[in-house]
């Protein structure tokens, strides 16, 4: 489970998204899009949307899930997409114009207290945007307010780390040379909802009902398909958040994580495939 500190390699908090974690999202885009796009995919499949349908995206990242949930609904549907970022909510409008898609708008808002525009919408989504609110009650139960009655909202979120060692395995070698502090169930961070029944509460309360929850595993390519273990340590360093915490120690300490990352990495990787790990998660459904 996540801590808190600042120190911590899950300590992601809202603030970080608004700078210098969504700056570092943009910056490796295409290595953050690229890994996780299995899960999306799988998301997008679970949710099934139909054309017409208006849908909600929160936490959209590069927007790679809204351009196809676009597609989806079209014709006659629509996406807004909601990120604290400023920096992803211009890249993502570049996107879409980019790419020809009219459907979606972004905008740049704490989904947690936002008021959404020309609500009630259909559908909302979100792929691992959800885990990072400090009140999670209070945030679901104001978006519950932007769904119309019965509406179903989609998450996809993190199983425990020791389901994810594309993640933790940097977390364990790091600890071998660095302190950091104990986990702190249920806390701000990419696995605050690896327990379904936590989510679950949190839903119930915020007013959502028939909480139903998907497991998903498989592997991942760490630093997107065809990555080398040089690849991948590239992208652990400059894009996972262990990477960040180990810049605040000396050269030494980071090249002796960086061989032992390299070495892991090679283990894992499939010529041709990528570095190969495994990932878990839950896929989240609901309705209003």
């Amino acid at each position: 489970m996540p801590d808190t500190s600042p120190h911590s390699p899950e300590a992601i908090t809202m603030e970080d998204w608004a700078g210098e974690m969504g700056e570092r999202w943009l910056a490796n885009l295409k290595g953050f899009e690229s890994t996780i796009a299995p899960v999306g995919e799988a998301l997008l499949t679970h949710a099934g949307y139909r054309p017409g349908e208006r849908v909600l995206d929160i936490g959209f990242g590069g927007g790679a899930t809204s351009l196809a949930i676009a597609r989806a609904v079209a014709p006659g549907g629509e996406v807004l997409g909601i990120d604290i970022s400023p920096d992803l909510v211009a890249a993502t409008t570049r996107r879409a114009a980019t790419e020809g898609v009219t459907n979606a708008r972004f905008v740049c808002a704490d989904a947690a207290h936002v008021i959404v525009p020309d609500a009630p919408y259909d559908r909302l989504c979100s792929r691992f945007g959800s885990m990072f609110f400090a009140d999670p009650f209070g945030a679901f139960a104001n978006l519950r307010k932007a769904l119309k009655p019965g509406g179903r909202i989609d998450l996809a979120v993190w199983a425990p780390p020791r389901d994810n060692p594309w993640m933790s395995a940097a977390v364990a070698l790091a600890r071998r040379h660095i302190d950091l502090p104990a986990s702190i169930p249920g806390a701000p961070g990419p696995f605050a909802f690896d327990d379904p029944a936590y989510l679950n509460a949190i839903l119930t309360k915020a007013g959502f009902h028939a909480v139903n929850c998907v497991p998903i595993t498989g592997l991942l390519p760490v630093g997107g398909p065809g990555s080398t273990p040089e690849t991948a340590l590239t992208f652990a360093r400059n894009a996972l958040s262990t990477g960040r915490v180990l810049l605040e120690y000396p050269d030494s300490v980071q090249q002796a994580v960086a061989s032992e990352l390299r070495e892991l990495y090679a283990h894992h990787d499939r010529p041709g495939e990528g570095v190969m790990m495994g990932y878990a998660a839950w896929l989240v459904s609901a309705r209003a």
